[in-house]
């Protein structure tokens, strides 16, 4: 293996290792930066990384394969499993190889070897959930998310993924669920409000969008500075109003207040961006709310 860059331009042994170490505890996913200090230690100084040596190696095999170094991880993977040779973590990273190289019933049959000797490893299940989405196999990545989160319920990316993936089918009923789920294990997360709502504008009906309109509402109570949750309540509110369904006069005056406030949020804050992506927003707003004006006075 070469290094990228000659060790005069890399840094100190102990400062390589200490960048190492806060980028595993922030989890960050700078996989380029770990590979190029990864392999200059690996490369150059493998008998002075010490007690961290084999985190390193771990490490490092997980940014390679991000960034399609396969030589660089299966000399990683080759290290570890001299070293640990009997270790599921190793035998984790030997099918996340597979994966690189797309041979997906390899991968596959390695983590079902993993789930035979651990039947509650996680992270050999979502490993599973990667390969079915890789071979666009929709209806058995939401089959093993949903065996995984019967056993891991408080895995918050989880329920957002097999949501996604549900819309992806168009089952938005079941994607609205999940963010249920989640706005019920964390009520004050205004993504989540959010989201739920506009899974449900999606749905589309009038009962739906009448449940997206308050979720955007609530999602923007939560946090005034979310202006998807804003352009949502205002979009919901303006097509309730105009709908030919909402034959109560109360409720479409109601939905064009709600309206009218939403779009004047939307114009203080356009305002204050002053940035030239919002500028053509303003009089869309101002159609769609003359439009509303007219259908009130009918």
């Amino acid at each position: 293996m070469a290094s990228f860059r000659s060790e005069r331009n890399m840094p100190s042994v102990q400062e390589a290792k200490e960048k190492l170490s806060k980028w595993r505890d922030e989890t960050a996913r700078c996989s380029a930066d770990i590979v190029e200090l990864g392999e200059f230690l690996i490369d150059s100084h493998p008998n002075k990384l010490g007690d961290e040596a084999w985190l390193i190696y771990e490490q490092v095999c997980i940014a390679a394969l991000d960034t399609g170094n396969i030589d660089l991880a299966t000399h990683c993977i080759q290290c570890l499993s001299q070293q640990f040779p009997q270790s599921l973590r190793v035998k984790r990273l030997q099918g996340m190889r597979f994966e690189a190289l797309a041979r997906y019933d390899e991968a596959e049959i390695v983590y079902e070897t993993i789930l035979e000797s651990d039947a509650s490893n996680a992270l050999a299940r979502k490993r599973r959930v990667a390969i079915f989405k890789a071979q666009d196999r929709i209806s058995d990545a939401i089959k093993e998310l949903n065996k995984y989160l019967e056993k891991f319920m408080g895995d918050h990316e989880a329920w957002m993924e097999l949501s996604d993936l549900y819309v992806s089918e168009q089952n938005y009923s079941k994607a609205a669920f999940c963010f249920e789920e989640l706005i019920m294990s964390n009520p004050h997360n205004h993504l989540y409000h959010q989201k739920y709502a506009e899974i449900k504008y999606t749905q589309g009906g009038t009962e739906a969008l009448e449940i997206a309109r308050k979720y955007f509402a609530q999602a923007v109570k939560l946090n005034s500075n979310n202006i998807r949750a804003l352009y949502g309540m205002f979009v919901a509110s303006s097509h309730l109003a105009s709908s030919s369904k909402t034959v109560n006069s109360k409720s479409k005056r109601e939905n064009i207040k709600y309206a009218a406030w939403a779009a004047q949020q939307l114009a203080h804050k356009y305002k204050h961006a002053k940035a030239k992506e919002t500028e053509g927003q303003m009089p869309y707003l101002e159609k769609m709310l003359d439009t509303l004006q007219i259908t009130a006075g009918n």
